[in-house]
């Protein structure tokens, strides 16, 4: 609300939500943002960078589903699995708790997200994968760790022969930032698990992802296939709160679809406010660096 004559304001609720963990400080955090409608795409963007984290997601209603977009600090993109699993738990708790589904329509598809006892289940399209010879700036990035298979995704898909090639990668971030596509996954065979990965994805402002949703869809196929098995346990690691992280993943593929499934834990609630000369200068600056 504003007085009379203060300055009209937008208000737009603030959610940050660690999501594939049950505790706060812990898997991967990311900002939800319900709004009436669509704010302009630099703002979105705008306030992505302002939050800082992984991803933020808009979401706005659309009958009985939702519109749902994702930013990274430096740019919009087509799929994220930790963020819609933030925003379906700030759906199913705080929007809509009487609900039991969430559908979310996305430049990926129809995304389902539904509540699975304790956690919640997700339902994301199967990525393809071929076949390539490595760049030069992949292997260079990479360090020594030489890749078994290269593949083409929506990432590269690099599988090396074992866990513990995996874990000493030290990536060259400037170099991986010069590829074509999106970020980086590097998987291999699990110690504890069916398979294990990591992801790098300079180009997005995302050094290192604690847990991609996103990327397992490529990688359950890949796994599936290679360990003729629908159903996998995966495990993910990075560096967060000063140590390495291991984050354990429930995944299955069902026909066309890879099916997630994780809890999410709450950290924080707020309320952006922008003013109308927010939204225009942003708006402005925004359309002259572009």
């Amino acid at each position: 609300m504003t007085g009379a004559g203060e300055e009209a304001t937008t208000e737009i609720p603030l959610y940050q939500v660690d999501a594939f963990t049950d505790r706060i400080f812990w898997g991967n955090p990311a900002a939800v943002c319900p709004l009436e409608r669509w704010l302009p795409d630099g703002v979105m963007q705008a306030i992505a960078l302002e939050n800082n984290l992984p991803e933020t997601a808009f979401i706005v209603p659309a009958g009985d589903a939702y519109d749902l977009r994702w930013f990274t600090p430096a740019t919009e993109v087509e799929l994220c699995g930790h963020a819609t699993l933030g925003a379906a738990h700030v759906v199913l708790t705080r929007l809509r708790p009487g609900w039991d589904e969430v559908t979310f329509r996305s430049a990926s598809g129809p995304l389902v997200v539904s509540r699975a006892g304790e956690g919640l289940s997700l339902s994301f399209p199967v990525l393809d994968h071929r076949p390539v010879d490595p760049p030069e700036a992949l292997l260079l990035g990479l360090g020594p760790v030489r890749p078994t298979a290269v593949y083409r995704s929506m990432d590269y898909l690099v599988v090396v022969e074992d866990e513990e090639r995996l874990r000493s990668i030290v990536p060259d971030q400037a170099r991986l930032g010069t590829l074509d596509l999106r970020g980086v996954v590097v998987t291999a065979p699990g110690s504890a698990t069916d398979f294990s990965s990591r992801f790098f994805g300079p180009k997005l402002s995302i050094p290192e992802d604690p847990i991609t949703g996103s990327a397992h869809c490529a990688l359950v196929p890949y796994w599936a296939r290679r360990l003729g098995r629908t159903r996998l346990r995966a495990r993910q690691y990075s560096p967060r709160l000063g140590e390495t992280l291991a984050i354990d993943l429930d995944c299955e593929l069902r026909g066309d679809r890879v099916v997630l499934r994780g809890s999410a834990k709450e950290y924080m609630s707020g309320t952006i406010r922008l003013s109308a000369a927010d939204l225009v200068q942003t708006t402005k600056t925004l359309e002259l660096e572009g």
